[in-house]
């Protein structure tokens, strides 16, 4: 067991060159690199998302977004390439800002800046708004000037949201009330297009077909008798039984005997029925024919009283009668033609109904729709209204500050101890594992058991090697070579990436960035 720990430790002399180029190299870089990163302070402000001021089961605000939602639109229009460039020449952020490209300042501007939120469910969302920078006044301004730029980004927002969905409304009631208008002298048009066919004068269409109906059933039977007694008139002339002449003082003639019996009818249904009734109407309309027949028969009289040759031949009482009945036939026959043309205009009315009343509810039900719709839109316009009012006045849900970005007294990076210890920890580790790698690569013989296990023979005896003082001499001198060019190498490699490429600062920003968990 101690022939292996001897062996192992005298293989580690053996590459001690290798182990300490290697481990210097990297501790060198280490150190250089934690010498020469800049120094960086952190300037950090708070922000608190205010719950609404007013109860949302009194008035709630139209812009309904979470806590989330609203800081991550606000860090997305913060991060913007324009703000960033104008907040990194506003107050001078880097040294060498004038040699940078724009890209260059957007990147260095967001990996310097860190927001972040916190809070769930029931609990407040914090905001939390860092900038790192070269002296603590510059990451205090820049901070604040984030942390003004996110409340200003906050109210605007929210008032754009609340005015713009006001807008909508009110754009969305000036349409509909533009549509109901529409609808409605939709509606008035095809009333006055179908003003005798609609359906809500059907049931006083179909009364007045069924009394001009029975109107006829009435003229018919009229007509009957009528013809009937113009027969027997006719049959009792040419038999010539009417021998006596007209005489003024003669009874009341079957004309006069009707006008009599019709206005005793008329006064007897005005009584009863309303003026514009159609049995009113009826009658007075008969009465008016049967009195212009009158008058006509009167002036036919006084036309013959007048003329000689007439007067000299008197018509007698019975060609006066079945005049009188010729005359009453006529009117009978005109009241029939003006019967059926009103019964024939009734019945095409009657017919045009059903499509009229289905056109007229599709009209309606289009209006009464397009009402709801409107009633609603009103509704949403009014508290839209009460919204964007509770925005314009802060009264909603709004982002505070709790804290505002103050200079730090230290500088948050680098971690100088850290760094250099990672190096001569990585410089170590490093050199061991390259030691252990060589060592299991070689497959040389190199002591008596080697041969025991390859050859299978066991050796008498064995002669080390040994070196001349010149050969110990130059091996030190090349790996002193070796170290000190490592040394340089990377120191140099450092210098001209900071000074020449990019920052350090900013690389190794990008490398925890991109490690962090």
């Amino acid at each position: 067991m101690n022939t292996e720990i001897r062996y192992y430790f005298a293989v580690f002399l053996r590459r001690t060159p290798i182990f300490f180029a290697v481990f210097l190299s990297i501790a060198i870089s280490g150190l250089a690199l934690a010498i020469m990163l800049p120094t960086v302070y952190t300037a950090r402000g708070e922000l608190l998302v205010d719950a609404p001021q007013i109860p949302t089961n009194l008035a709630a605000s139209t812009v309904q977004v979470s806590s989330r939602e609203q800081l991550a639109v606000i860090q997305r229009r913060l991060m913007t390439r324009t703000n960033l460039l104008q907040i990194a020449r506003e107050f001078d952020v880097y040294e060498n800002l004038s040699q940078m490209s724009p890209d260059e300042i957007v990147s260095a501007m967001r990996a310097d800046t860190s927001i972040s939120g916190s809070g769930r469910g029931a609990e407040a969302t914090v905001m939390a708004v860092e900038f790192s920078a070269r002296s603590g006044e510059i990451a205090a301004q820049v901070a604040n000037d984030y942390i003004t730029r996110i409340l200003a980004e906050s109210v605007a927002n929210r008032q754009e949201r609340a005015e713009g969905t006001l807008d909508f409304f009110e754009q969305e009631v000036a349409r509909l009330e533009q549509e109901l208008d529409e609808r409605n002298q939709e509606i008035l048009a095809f009333q006055n297009a179908n003003s005798e066919a609609l359906p809500d004068t059907l049931n006083y269409r179909l009364n007045r077909q069924e009394i001009l109906q029975q109107r006829l059933s009435q003229i018919d039977r009229d007509r009957v008798v009528l013809v009937d007694q113009r027969n027997r008139l006719t049959d009792l002339q040419r038999r010539g039984l009417d021998t006596a002449e007209f005489a003024p003082d003669r009874p009341l003639s079957p004309l006069e005997r009707q006008l009599v019996s019709l206005r005793d009818d008329l006064t007897n249904a005005r009584a009863i029925y309303a003026a514009d009734s159609p049995r009113v109407t009826m009658l007075a309309s008969r009465i008016e024919a049967l009195e212009a027949l009158q008058e006509e028969h009167v002036e036919s009289l006084e036309a013959s009283s007048r003329d000689p040759a007439k007067a000299a031949a008197p018509p007698t009482v019975m060609e006066l009668q079945i005049e009188e009945v010729d005359t009453r036939l006529r009117f009978l026959e005109e009241q029939t033609s003006a019967i059926d043309a009103e019964l024939s205009e009734l019945e095409a009315t009657l017919e045009r109904t059903p499509a009229n009343a289905i056109a007229l509810q599709a009209l309606r039900r289009g209006y009464e729709n397009t009402e709801r719709q409107y009633n609603v839109a009103l509704d949403r316009l009014s508290t839209a209204a009460t919204g964007e009012r509770i925005e314009v006045m802060s009264k909603g849900e709004r982002i505070t500050v709790i804290e505002q970005a103050r200079a730090p007294d230290a500088p948050s990076d680098p971690n100088r101890p850290m760094i250099a210890a990672a190096g001569i920890a990585g410089g170590g580790g490093l050199a061991l594992s390259l030691v252990l790698a060589l060592e299991v690569l070689n497959k040389s013989v190199r002591r008596p058991v080697d041969l025991t296990r390859h050859l299978g023979i066991t050796p008498i005896a064995t002669i080390n090697y040994i070196a001349t003082p010149g050969e110990r001499l130059r091996r030190r001198v090349v790996l002193l070579l070796v170290v000190l060019t490592l040394a340089i190498g990377l120191t140099a490699a450092l210098y001209y990436v900071h000074y020449e490429v990019r920052p350090l600062d900013l690389l190794w920003s990008r490398f925890v960035d991109e490690f962090r968990i």
